[in-house]
């Protein structure tokens, strides 16, 4: 599950890399919605289901981290 930090790759797509006012969920292409689903769907099947999990939680904290700093749940 660890491994699933491996997600925030894609904030070094960002310009800047680090924006404490930026929420990372809806902006970062692994953070958009469309992939979060895909997370879900990961959560269905045996053989993929940690992997899905460290996903989902992985975005739960991120949605909790943009409502701490930004107030708001996605960007």
């Amino acid at each position: 599950m660890m491994l699933t930090m491996l997600v925030d790759v894609d904030h070094l797509l960002a310009d800047p890399i680090y924006d404490p006012n930026r929420c990372s969920i809806g902006f970062h292409p692994l953070h958009r919605l469309p992939m979060i689903i895909g997370y879900l769907a990961l959560c269905v099947f045996s053989k993929t289901r940690w992997l899905g999990l460290g996903l989902v939680i992985h975005m739960a904290l991120d949605s909790i981290d943009c409502q701490v700093n930004t107030g708001s749940w996605i960007n």
